[in-house]
């Protein structure tokens, strides 16, 4: 699909961002990355500057033209002055501020005059050949983007993932919603939940894999069934340090597990609970069976899963309601062959099939995760069959392509709307 079929030569698409790049979202450097193969010229709009001292290699390959907005709008405050003074008689104006008065009046914090004070300065800043507005995540993101498409009359649209689904209010979810001009989500879960709010205006989108991309599984993992201290099953995890991750539990699993069992579990990621793991796993006495890798590049993530022999990502959903989607680290796995255990937890049944590409076990339960990983861990044909299994389904349901044709073919709907509106007025 070309460019041309969607916008003129010189119109180009924004896309709003939390941060910009970060090792943690890798599906929307992808996207971005997908959408300027396909011709679609890009600014990426990012609210924060970027705290990894990393990069992936595919935030090399986008040439898009970045913007960020002031943090923290003491630290630059004639810039937002002067954003408020250029943007204050635009016709939009007036109802943005009432939007934002309205929404802050129902939450009186300082987020929301950040997100006010972002908005501001990208009413300001934007530069003219922006034609759209295309916001990830439902929260922040798609706060700042909302109140620039008032004050400006831009259309808008929204990439609504997990977190900021299940902790944005009911009423700003469906304010947005009903706001925008489309939404996708990337799980069933989320579309389900989304659809009974403001029925009609989101659509399912899994984000899939690029995978001529990535390094091609394998050619073989060697037998091993743990029996041998100098040959342990290697587990793996990947995920950020966080309390929906549910890595505590996966800690008193793997305290629980048989003497006779040789393991090492690596975890990949960085996150604010990462001490607290390490504390956990020190007072269980298993920290010398663990490898606290941290943040990685791609790169050293995919060598991680190449060298293991089962993945584990023991999600639940945290007490204050954050949950998974359908995370990334589930397909990147089944990329290289590699058989998961998951929790039957929000999307996760969505892309492991129990018992055929992987196990789905009970969440909080770390009796039934210690039987998951002792069956799969003493039977290596098993292991294999379920990790070819799960390869095959990635190439034949998650192809990343389906997610971008979508957001084409929504971009082209939206510029036949907005030239229909201009026609008419």
């Amino acid at each position: 699909m070309q460019a041309k079929t969607i916008f003129k030569d010189k119109d180009e698409l924004a896309i709003v961002l939390k941060g910009y790049p970060r090792l943690s979202e890798t599906f929307i450097a992808q996207e971005i990355l997908t959408l300027q193969k396909a011709g679609i010229k890009t600014t990426i709009i990012s609210l924060r500057h970027p705290t990894d001292t990393k990069r992936h290699p595919i935030n090399k390959k986008i040439t898009a033209y970045l913007l960020y907005l002031p943090e923290y709008l003491l630290h630059e405050p004639i810039r937002v002055i002067r954003s408020w003074i250029k943007v204050r008689s635009k016709e939009g104006y007036k109802k943005a501020l009432n939007t934002w008065l309205k929404d802050f009046v129902r939450d009186p914090s300082v987020n929301r005059v950040r997100r006010w004070g972002q908005a501001l300065v990208l009413s300001a800043e934007l530069r003219p050949s922006i034609k759209h507005l295309y916001a990830h995540f439902l929260h922040t993101p798609s706060s700042v983007t909302y109140y620039t498409a008032v004050i400006t009359g831009l259309p808008w649209s929204v990439s609504a993932h997990a977190k900021d689904i299940w902790l944005t209010p009911h009423w700003e979810k469906k304010e947005k919603l009903l706001s925008c001009q489309w939404s996708v989500t990337c799980s069933s879960y989320g579309f389900e939940h989304l659809n009974s709010i403001v029925p009609g205006k989101t659509q399912l989108s899994y984000h899939g894999l690029d995978l001529a991309s990535l390094p091609g599984p394998p050619t073989t993992r060697l037998p091993n069934s743990g029996t041998e201290a100098n040959d342990p099953i290697k587990l793996l995890s990947v995920g950020r340090a966080v309390p929906k991750k549910g890595f505590d539990i996966l800690l008193d699993a793997l305290s629980k597990l048989p003497d006779s069992l040789n393991w090492i579990w690596t975890h990949v990621g960085g996150g604010q609970e990462l001490n607290k793991l390490k504390k956990i796993a020190q007072d269980l006495a298993i920290e010398k069976r663990i490898i606290w890798r941290g943040a990685c590049d791609q790169s050293e993530v995919f060598d991680e899963y190449r060298k293991a022999d089962i993945f584990i990502l023991p999600s639940v959903i945290a007490k204050d309601g954050d949950r998974d989607g359908l995370p990334n680290v589930l397909m990147e796995a089944a990329s290289q062959e590699l058989c998961c255990i998951a929790s039957d937890v929000a999307a996760l049944s969505e892309f492991i099939i129990h018992e055929k590409t992987g196990l789905l076990v009970p969440p909080n339960n770390p009796d039934t995760l210690v039987q998951a990983i002792i069956k799969l861990s003493f039977d290596y044909n098993l292991r294999i069959e379920m990790g070819s299994a799960n390869y095959n389904r990635l190439k034949e349901s998650f192809c990343h392509t389906t997610e971008v044709n979508k957001i084409l073919d929504n971009l082209i709907n939206s510029q036949v709307n907005v030239n229909k509106h201009l026609t008419e007025s």
